[in-house]
């Protein structure tokens, strides 16, 4: 009697998207740009609804790219996203710290510049109870950040590091917040 043997099931590995990277495409990601820059593996518009399907994607970057996004370009982008990854996957974010100078030197930056309030609007619950006009987000995401400080505050305690980001200009060079798809 010949025994049935069952096929594994092959599953496709979640993809590793590096959105608008420009030249400088993360090792080990698929890179994405608009433009076709050396390194660039799928020319796509992310101000347009994305190509990947539904909860394809488990891990996402994008540096220095959002704050090239208008504020209904920023909504779609975090919709799309969070449509795209996995339950528990997780996007690294990039943006120019609002109070450095690297968030209004380049021109092609949208207004407003990203800051940290922004990142409640992307947790479901807490536009329920906080802002419930706010219906064109689909979003929902758990979002923690912290910033990379300028060289000459490094050396200094996480305290003092805290105060002169809340307080100065220039001391938080960038935004970094990871986006953890709730679903």
């Amino acid at each position: 009697m010949a025994k049935n043997k069952l096929k594994p099931v092959e599953q496709a590995e979640p993809l590793k998207l590096d959105l608008g990277c420009g030249k400088n495409k993360q090792a080990g990601f698929i890179g994405v740009d608009v433009r076709q820059f050396e390194g660039v593996d799928q020319v796509v518009d992310l101000r347009q609804p994305w190509p990947w399907k539904d909860s394809t994607v488990g891990e996402v970057r994008a540096s220095h790219f959002v704050e090239h996004l208008n504020a209904q370009e920023r909504t779609l982008f975090v919709n799309e996203l969070h449509r795209v990854m996995q339950p528990n996957a997780k996007a690294l974010i990039i943006v120019p710290y609002w109070k450095s100078q690297r968030a209004y030197g380049d021109l092609t930056h949208q207004w407003p510049p990203v800051t940290e309030m922004w990142f409640y609007y992307l947790s479901k619950g807490w536009r329920e109870q906080n802002a419930p006009h706010n219906d064109f987000y689909k979003c929902d995401f758990n979002v923690t950040w912290g910033y990379s400080v300028h060289p000459t505050w490094q050396t200094r305690n996480q305290e003092t590091q805290m105060f002169a980001i809340n307080h100065y200009t220039e001391v938080g060079q960038d935004l970094m917040a990871t986006f953890t798809a709730l679903k």
